[in-house]
């Protein structure tokens, strides 16, 4: 298990927390009038965390029986230049998607609509979590990215696991700390929830060209680190 498996994992994990479900409803919810509920809020977080790590699952398994019968091929060079290229070119993506060029916010707003308009029991915010999760789950390329990681990485199926639980709570994280410090300290943390809220709904144009340009460096990093460029770049 390298450190620069770890980093981009944890990388990954921090693009995908600034997800529509694991941090802009989770700010929604706690912007609500009156006493926070802990137990709603954790029972939607836990939806959101227990699926992803379901899905993942299925995804490395199946990646790895893939893996099992292609052989060594994914570790060959052609397969590791293959995603240097997937790299760069979502990279250069990025910049496709400007939020000042091209503003956008009317999907973020039905999601918001969708919040502020349900009952906050327990069973509507896990209905809810499910529905943010499918709607997203296709379109997180940070998470695929860290499942083909995952998958590559040639590690036991233990490591795997406790990997794909890690990323799948420091994904979630910023909200449990936001939670914590909204009970703690309310007329501090009110504030902020309030200007992150409006951060939310302006840059969510550009927020598709964030999460591209990441999850770009991150799989060309790891590519450029099994191809040994850099090694021959300290050489030159």
């Amino acid at each position: 298990m390298s450190v620069a498996l770890l980093l981009s994992l944890a990388g990954l994990a921090l693009v995908d927390s600034t997800s529509i479900g694991t941090l802009f409803i989770p700010v929604w919810l706690l912007l609500a009038p009156g006493r926070v509920s802990v137990r709603r809020i954790l029972a939607y977080l836990g939806t959101i965390t227990a699926f992803y790590f379901a899905v993942g699952l299925l995804l490395v398994l199946g990646g790895a029986r893939l893996a099992d019968v292609l052989g060594g091929a994914l570790d060959n060079r052609p397969v590791l230049w293959a995603q240097l290229a997937l790299g760069v070119g979502l990279f250069a993506l990025s910049f496709r998607y400007d939020g000042k060029r091209r503003p956008r916010g009317g999907g973020v707003l039905r999601w918001r609509d969708r919040v502020a308009g349900g009952d906050s029991s327990v069973r509507w915010l896990v209905g809810l979590a499910l529905l943010a999760a499918l709607a997203e789950v296709a379109t997180m390329l940070p998470y695929l990215g860290a499942i083909g990681l995952l998958t590559t990485s040639g590690l036991g199926a233990g490591s795997v696991v406790g990997l794909l639980a890690g990323y799948c709570l420091v994904m979630v994280l910023p909200a449990v700390l936001l939670l914590a410090a909204r009970v703690a300290w309310p007329r501090l943390v009110e504030p902020v929830l309030a200007r992150l809220n409006a951060w939310i709904v302006r840059s969510s144009g550009g927020m598709l060209g964030w999460i591209f340009g990441i999850a770009g460096f991150l799989l060309a990093r790891d590519a450029a680190v099994r191809l040994g460029l850099f090694d021959t770049w300290i050489r030159l």
